[in-house]
């Protein structure tokens, strides 16, 4: 076997057990952090853990079958793709189709099946971008293409995902060649927006009030990120052991979904919960090696976009669980239960995979 073959195999099995290992992880904590919510609310205790399971399996199959699809592929539909994300964004205001939850338009229903269009956007724009910034970074067009969709997603509304979306545009913005004053000039803008959209919003407001003073409604606003910060507390060095949680039982909201690393940290500590930000990182290294493998300009996008919506999504989480932003409802990339996002993410790293393969062609 030559040096290029021996290269990519390392790659691709040191890639893959990278994101096998935290899916793994995932199922494990998915179903540790659960166990409360499922029995007081569906009378079974594993009734999270088998929908996760479905998800996983489908997401693992899907990212096998990715990476035998050729990069080309996604390349001459990145279009089509683009327009069909940009339908299923508006299809959540469709009564009948999505539905409203807490004054949220954020899924489309079929029958039993519920998806969250947002989650697939973010690959269709990282596609849709290693297209057409390979072959040029025009401002207007790329204004138009991100605003369009990011007019949408804050109807929902869904500044966490905005935020990620936001960081997949400009990075790759930048990447392919754009010039940095008018990054920052557009930066500036979007950070003005962003700032009317949260002070016009009374929801919005009172989630950054909370952030900057949580101690003003301990049992109200300031419950969710007080809570996330007595978990982290208690978790100590080693913590508390799997499944000793306390604060799974009906303290933290959303314990299994956006909070599930306070519950994880609260288990195994500060010792352990670096053993799972050492495995991210690996993983992260191992994508960014894989990617320096691209051929071409599209493949080095392509790749490098799928690296920042990770990277994003994973700090903004572990950043609003640690308190140093305000929480966002982000998913926690892998660990999180949530079958939009774990397949779309699985998709993502069959194509990842798909970039080294195509290299040792």
């Amino acid at each position: 076997m030559g040096k290029k073959n021996q290269l990519v195999l390392s790659l691709s099995t040191w890639l893959t057990s990278s994101i096998l290992i935290l899916t793994l992880l995932g199922l494990l904590f998915v179903f540790d952090a659960s166990v409360a919510e499922a029995f007081n609310t569906f009378g079974n205790q594993y009734h999270f853990l088998k929908q996760h399971l479905v998800w996983t399996g489908l997401g693992l199959i899907i990212m096998t079958l990715a990476r035998f699809i050729p990069l080309s592929l996604w390349k001459k539909t990145s279009k089509f793709i683009y327009v069909f994300g940009l339908l299923t964004l508006l299809l959540v205001f469709i009564p009948g189709v999505g539905r409203e939850f807490n004054g949220a338009h954020r899924w489309i229903f079929f029958g039993d099946f519920r998806f969250q269009p947002v989650e697939s956007f973010k690959l269709i724009t990282i596609i849709f971008f290693a297209k057409w910034m390979s072959e040029h970074q025009k401002l207007l067009p790329f204004l138009f293409t991100t605003g369009l969709p990011a007019l949408l997603i804050l109807l929902q509304p869904d500044l966490g995902s905005l935020l990620v979306i936001g960081s997949i545009a400009f990075g790759m913005f930048f990447l392919a060649g754009g010039k940095l004053p008018h990054i920052l000039g557009i930066l500036g803008i979007a950070i003005l927006i962003l700032t009317i959209a949260i002070l016009s919003s009374s929801y919005r407001k009172e989630r950054l009030t909370t952030f900057l003073n949580p101690q003003a409604d301990p049992l109200g606003a300031g419950f969710h990120i007080r809570q996330i910060t007595l978990a982290l507390g208690q978790g100590g060095w080693f913590g508390q052991g799997i499944s000793n949680s306390k604060q799974k039982f009906s303290y933290i909201p959303e314990a299994s979904t956006d909070s599930i690393f306070a519950i994880i940290a609260e288990e195994i500590g500060f010792i352990g919960s670096t053993a799972i930000l050492t495995l991210f990182t690996l993983y992260f290294y191992f994508a960014a090696k894989t990617v320096s493998l691209a051929t071409n300009e599209f493949s080095q996008l392509l790749g490098w976009g799928i690296i920042i919506w990770i990277a994003s999504q994973t700090l903004l989480n572990l950043a609003a669980v640690v308190a140093l932003v305000p929480l966002t409802g982000l998913p926690l990339p892998f660990l999180s239960y949530g079958g939009s996002s774990l397949v779309m993410i699985l998709l993502a790293n069959g194509i990842l995979l798909r970039i080294g393969k195509e290299y040792n062609k």
